[in-house]
Formats: structure tokens, C-alpha cells, sequence
């Protein structure tokens, strides 16, 4: 007996598949609001495209006003004649207007230029420095120099060396711990612009990471600092403020602390690289600030003398697990306020399950009364108007019937009265308050419903609709909305949120290829926020290529209960595995067409780690599977982060570790399938070394297994080589999944303008 041929999918199916690409897509969608900003003076603008181009929008809200930013015609060709490169009106490179709207800037082939917005005259101007961090009265800005902390007066550019003893590996205003190692400076400057709050970063005896650059002849190592769970020496700062005009530092009473870098939580991820846990007095003269214990169990509320450098500790909050303020929802959020006025702090705290906020006397150190409750979870704090005892807030999960992932915002008062829903819309919102506090700009969509963009006052009273996303362009091409689902998790009580793409060609008398596309958090999920996106990165690519794709945030992901998102605690191995699996096995009884006979998994970073443990931990269940950049070993990854979601690693007297048993290469020999391990050499983020001891592991239990390496590929694949490494994990799905050739040699292309 003769074998069937195999299938063979040609290069119009891809083209097909690559149309739903989001660089294919979000072209398609017309009249959406993109960034609204505010200004300084109150105003608001924003980019919307439109059949003719790109269009700069300027509202007033006091008028209810939207008119156009600027004469865009005049712009293009103001700056066609001083790049010699031509524009028009609808097609201007993507610019940013100034904070009083006068300019815009944009740039173009590397090159920076600015243009007047009412004479339309542009001029080339430097590029804006990344490294350094600007003064709130803009005369200054401070930088690193040679370890030191440095300030550049903005109109002379003179120069002034603001501290001394800095070191190698003992730098002021560091952002290098860990997979971060940029040379931007970390400060926070007071309100008054006469002192920086930094620290003074110690990572001498800090174990280094290495990476090798492929070039031309020899090849180069990079080393840096990377401390790894259990090692006894890590990172520490020691927190200093500094009297610029008298280049006076001021070392606060403390012990040095372990310094937190992993996912930006808590510490520096604010703008400008801007301190985002620190809160300065109007005067200048106190600062508050939150320390974390290594193991993210312990959280203090601290106030230090901006003169003495004396500290006061106001609160304590300790968890059982880790205390997180704020999740990858809303990384940058600080959900913290010192009311100096009124010597009150608004507090977060997940003690009874869910996270709300609270209020306490500072003087006293005492519960005063608790502003939030309920089974549902404030994700961020944008305002407090203490004028009114008011606050602006961002919760999800409190609207019943609704998607629990869906953000709404909302006012009360600081006694805990008179809750308002500001957003009624059943959508996820996106909102953005005005400076003055009066206004705010609320865009809301679904995975399924184009965004709407409307203006309201602070009481949420409509003032007027901005945008309506046009889709008509999309859903000409084809695109149907993902299916939201809702499963049982591993218990069969618990409710699982997620999304399922079918093949816009779907036919229900066929039994498809079920991929299930990971990310099991613990910080967040598979499916991430649920606003309309064009594309789902290549969710739907998949599916057009002849499967059923399934996202789903199971157990030990954030934006639930603290118990639900303590599934995975000590356990990262867990990698919702369990809930996936249930999951799937309940839609493929509620819908005929999944074919669970043919169950593959892919996913990124943590997802990669899961992907790879699913074919490992389940290999009756998953048949192919796609595995990229995963920290398949948290031994060997960045030690804040695993100690936070996993607890510290400990060490029993036979040199075993508490971390011991969740890798995936000591489970390496229970691979049945198909396993593609992708890596990045380049990559600063998630070690190459952990991919390479899964290899050597799948080699020593003489499995089969392919590896794609992405020479000088940072975590996040870029330009050709993530084009390249997405046909490669089509490829495989269709071989070991669909039973099919893929055509050879296809070639995916991003527009030049994308």
C-alpha cells in the first residue's frame, strides 16, 4: 500500500495568512484616536488615519472643540524643502506636538526635525537625549558621567559634577541591574527643581551574565551584572538625595536595599526615567518612598528628611506571598498617595483577597477607614483631588454580568462613599485625565467592537464623541472578531476568560488543529487587554492557515483574586497548565470541529518556558509545540523576578534547592512530539544558556528535537529575523499539526512604512 502525499499549502494560503499580520491590518482601520495627549494649556490632540492619510487633531474641551492641529499642507512642504524628501498633507512621518502645540517634531531617516505650527518654517534639531532626565522648570537636566551624577544647564550647556565618589559598579542613578542596562539616569526631581532623589547602586561582587556577538572574524563578549536567585551577593542602593544648587548629599538613615529590577515594578519605569515609587513634598523638604524586601513579602512606607536624611517609617504590609502594588496592566502605576496636607495616605493592599485601597493617618500610623471594597481589584490610582476628597481610579472585575478584565473608571470619595461608575460602556476603557483633572478622554472597545473616542467631564457627563473606528476596510478583507469564551479551570468551579479564533474560511463539518497560543504570567496573561486590536500578533494568522487558535488566563495570573493569582506560588511550573488543558478539553466537547488529537502550543518569553513544559509535563496531550526564549530554568534567570513569584530559593544540606524540579530540562525525557526551541544570542533578557542546558538535556536523553538560533537577537525578535522566526513557527504547526507541507521558501514583508 502506497502512503497518501501529504497536503501541500501554497504560497496564497500564506499570503492569506500574512494579510491578517498586524502590519496588514492596522492600516485597514480608519478614524481610531491614536495616543490622545494632553498639553499644558488643557488642550488635547491626537493622530487619526484616514482614507486621504494621517490627520493631527486639536480639541478644546472648554469650547468642545476638535478642529485640525495645524496646516498640515504647509508643514509637508516646509519640510520636504529642508529634508529634500518628499511630503504631503495625508502622508507626514509620525510627529509629536510640543506641550503649548506651537511645534511638532518628527523624524526622519534617523534625523531629528521641528516645525512651526502657525509659520511653517522647519529647522533639523538635535535628537532629545534618552539618558538624561529633564527638571520640572526645564533649565536642567541631569546624566551619568564616569559613574557619577551629572548637571547640563539647558540654555548655556554648562555643566556641573553634582557627586564624587562614584565607582564602577558602585554608579549613581544606575539603570543597569539585571536584564536592564541602559544609561539613562534614574532620579526624581523635586517639585521645586532644587533636588534630585537617587541612589547609589552597589553591585560590587554581583555575579555577571555574558553574551557573545557574532560578527566578522572574532566574535565579541558582552558582560554585565545579572544577579541570579540565592546568590548572596545581589544589588543593593543606597538611597541619597541631593541639594543641587549646593551639590549637597544627603545619604538617608538606612540600611542599603536589595535593588528590584525585574519587570519594572515599584521602582524605575516612570518617564524620563523618572523614580516612579517616591512622592516629593510641594516643598521639596520630605520625601516618601516604599521599600520591598528581597523576597516581596515585606513593603514599607517610608518619609526621609530632604536635609537630614532622617527616616520615618509610616506602614507596614506584609503578605504571605509577594505584595505587588502594580501589575503589567498598569506597570507604571504607583497605587500609593502621601496627602501631606492633611499628614493621610492612601494606601493598596490585596489583605482581604482582592486589592483596594485604604486610608491612613500618618501621624498615628493608623487605619482610618477602608475607600474600596468588594470582590473586584483597583489596578490604578490616577488622581486625588484633595481639594474635594476625591479619587479617580481604574478598577476591574466590579461590574457584574461583564467581562471581569474589563477596565472602568471610577470616582469616590475618600471616606468610601458614593462610588461612581465614570465609564458605563460594556467595554474595556482606556482613559486619560487632563491635568487640570476636569476632563478626560475615554477610548472603549472590545476584542469584537472598533473603538469609540469621546470627551467627558470629571463627572463623566458626555461633553462629545471625538472618533468612531471605521473596520469596513477590514472586515472587507475577511477579519471576523474573536469568539470570547469562558471554561472551567483545573477545579471545575472557577470561571476562565479567554478568546478563540477560527479561519475566516471555518467550516463547521471539518475537525481542525487546536494551538494554544501561552503566556502564563504570573504578573499577566494569555490574552492581555481586552480592546479591540486589528490583529492578536498572529493569532489569527494561525488560524487562517487551517487551525482553531485558543488564548486563555488561567489560575496564577494577576487581575483576579490574590488566591487565584497565588496558584502558581513556589510552582512556576505549574505555567497554567492545568487550566489549559481543561479548557481545551471543555470546548472540544462544546464544539465538534477541535480535533484535540491534534493539540499544539506555542508562546514567548514566559510563554516560551510554558510551551516547551507542556510538551514535556503533557506529551500525551501536546503534539507539536513552538518554544521561544523561554527561561526554562528560573536557577538561571534574573533572580528578582523569580524570588518574587516563586519565594527565595533555598538550599537543603545535600545541595539540592527549592527550585529544583521545575526546569524543563529535568523533564526533558518525557518528550514525545514535536518541539521547536527558538532563542535570540543576543538576548539580555532571558539568558541563551537556558535554552542550551534544555538542549543538552534533550540531546543526553536522545530525543528529537529542532533549534533555530537568531544570531544577535535581542529577547524581542526584530526586523528580518522576526519575520523569518514567525514563517518558522507556521511551518512547523502545519507540518506536525496539520499533516501538510508548507510552501517552500515563502517570505513574510512588513511595509516600509509600517
Amino acid at each position: 500500500m502506497f502512503a497518501q502525499p501529504r497536503r501541500v499549502l501554497t504560497a496564497d494560503d500564506y499570503a492569506r495568512a500574512e494579510s491578517f499580520m498586524p502590519y496588514r491590518t492596522a492600516p485597514l482601520v480608519l478614524h481610531a484616536a491614536d495616543a490622545p495627549t494632553w498639553l499644558a494649556n488643557g488642550k488635547l490632540w491626537y493622530r487619526r488615519r484616514t482614507a486621504q492619510g494621517t490627520e493631527y487633531v486639536i480639541v478644546d474641551p472648554a469650547r468642545a472643540v476638535a478642529e485640525p492641529a495645524f496646516n498640515q499642507a504647509q508643514v509637508a512642504a516646509a519640510l520636504t524643502t529642508v529634508t529634500g524628501k518628499q511630503f504631503d498633507a495625508g502622508h507626514l512621518p509620525s510627529g509629536e506636538l510640543s506641550s503649548d502645540a506651537g511645534r511638532i517634531s518628527f523624524a526622519v531617516d534617523a534625523e531629528r526635525f521641528e516645525c512651526g505650527t502657525l509659520e511653517a518654517r522647519c529647522a533639523q534639531t538635535p535628537p532629545p537625549d534618552p539618558t538624561q532626565a529633564i527638571s520640572p522648570d526645564k533649565r536642567r537636566a541631569a546624566f551619568i558621567r564616569d559613574h557619577n551624577l551629572w548637571v547640563r544647564y539647558l540654555s548655556t550647556g554648562r555643566e556641573e559634577q553634582l557627586t564624587q565618589d562614584g565607582a564602577p559598579d558602585f554608579g549613581y542613578a544606575t539603570d543597569n541591574s539585571g536584564w536592564k542596562h541602559s544609561d539613562r539616569a534614574i532620579v526624581s526631581w523635586s517639585p521645586d527643581s532644587t533636588r534630585i532623589a537617587t541612589y547609589q547602586q552597589d553591585q560590587r561582587g554581583v555575579g555577571e551574565m555574558y553574551l557573545v556577538k557574532t560578527q566578522p572574524g572574532r566574535p565579541t563578549l558582552d558582560a554585565w551584572k545579572y544577579a541570579l536567585p540565592g546568590d548572596e551577593i545581589v544589588p543593593k542602593i543606597e538611597r541619597v538625595i541631593i541639594d543641587v544648587d549646593a551639590r549637597r548629599i544627603v545619604r538617608l538613615h538606612m540600611p542599603p536595599e536589595e535593588r528590584r529590577s525585574a519587570h519594572c515594578y515599584d521602582l524605575d519605569c516612570g518617564p524620563n526615567g523618572s523614580l516612579t515609587d517616591v512622592q516629593w513634598s510641594e516643598d521639596g523638604l520630605r520625601l516618601a518612598f516604599v521599600s520591598v524586601s528581597r523576597d516581596h513579602r515585606r513593603a514599607q512606607l517610608r518619609v526621609a528628611d530632604a536635609a537630614t536624611g532622617a527616616v520615618q517609617d509610616i506602614l507596614d504590609e506584609r503578605q504571605a506571598t509577594f505584595y505587588e502594588s502594580a501589575t503589567a496592566w498598569a506597570q507604571k502605576a504607583v497605587n500609593w498617595r502621601y496627602l501631606w496636607a492633611t499628614q493621610e495616605v492612601i494606601w493598596f493592599s490585596q489583605r482581604d483577597d482582592w486589592g483596594h485601597l485604604y486610608l491612613y493617618d500618618a501621624n498615628t500610623h493608623t487605619l482610618e477607614r477602608r475607600i474600596t471594597g468588594g470582590r473586584w481589584n483597583v489596578v490604578d490610582l490616577l488622581r486625588v483631588d484633595e481639594k474635594h476628597r476625591q479619587l479617580y481610579l481604574v478598577g476591574v472585575g466590579r461590574e457584574r454580568g461583564r467581562d471581569p478584565y474589563f477596565a472602568h473608571l471610577y470616582r469616590v470619595r475618600l471616606d468610601g462613599r458614593h462610588l461612581e461608575l465614570l465609564t458605563p460602556e460594556n467595554a474595556d476603557h482606556d482613559v486619560s485625565l487632563s491635568p487640570s483633572g476636569d476632563y478626560f478622554v475615554d477610548s472603549y472597545s472590545t476584542p469584537g467592537t472598533p473603538p469609540v473616542t469621546v470627551l467627558r467631564k470629571r463627572d463623566g457627563k458626555l461633553i462629545r464623541a471625538l472618533e468612531r473606528a471605521d473596520i469596513s476596510r477590514l472586515v472587507k478583507l475577511g477579519w471576523q472578531p474573536p469568539i470570547p469564551i469562558t471554561v472551567k479551570a483545573r477545579d471545575g468551579v472557577t470561571d476562565l476568560y479567554g478568546l478563540l479564533f477560527r479561519p475566516t474560511h471555518f467550516d463547521e463539518s471539518t475537525r481542525y488543529p487546536v494551538v494554544n497560543r501561552i503566556y502564563p504570567g504570573p504578573q499577566i496573561g494569555s490574552v492581555g487587554r481586552r480592546t479591540f486590536a486589528a490583529s492578536r500578533d498572529d493569532a489569527q494568522s494561525i488560524a487562517e492557515l487551517g487551525f482553531v487558535v485558543v488564548t486563555l488566563d488561567g489560575m496564577g495570573t494577576s487581575l483576579r483574586s490574590k488566591t487565584f493569582q497565588d496558584v502558581s506560588y513556589g510552582r512556576l511550573d505549574d505555567n497554567t497548565l492545568p487550566d489549559q488543558i481543561a479548557g481545551m478539553r471543555e470546548l472540544a466537547q462544546r464544539y465538534p470541529w477541535i480535533d484535540l488529537t491534534r493539540a499544539g502550543i506555542c508562546g514567548h518569553s514566559g510563554g516560551g518556558y510554558a510551551a516547551a513544559a507542556a510538551m514535556l509535563r503533557y506529551p500525551d496531550f501536546f503534539r507539536a509545540g513552538v518554544s521561544e526564549s523561554g527561561n526554562h530554568d528560573q536557577r538561571g534567570y534574573e533572580g528578582d523576578w523569580g524570588e518574587q513569584y516563586a519565594g527565595l530559593l533555598t538550599r537543603n544540606a545535600n545541595g539540592t534547592s527549592s527550585y529544583d524540579g521545575e526546569d524543563n530540562a529535568s523533564v526533558a525525557k518525557n518528550l514525545k512530539g514535536h518541539l521547536l526551541l527558538m532563542h535570540g544570542t543576543g538576548d539580555d533578557n532571558v539568558p541563551l544558556n537556558l535554552t542550551l542546558l534544555l538542549v543538552d538535556a534533550l540531546i543526553r536523553a536522545n530525543k528529537d528535537f529542532d533549534l533555530l538560533l537568531l544570531p544577535n537577537q535581542p529577547h524581542m525578535y526584530g526586523g528580518e529575523a522576526e519575520l523569518y522566526a514567525t514563517r518558522r513557527r507556521w511551518d512547523y504547526l502545519v507540518r506536525h499539526l496539520l499533516d501538510a507541507e508548507p510552501p517552500a521558501g515563502y517570505e513574510l514583508h512588513r511595509p516600509v512604512e509600517y
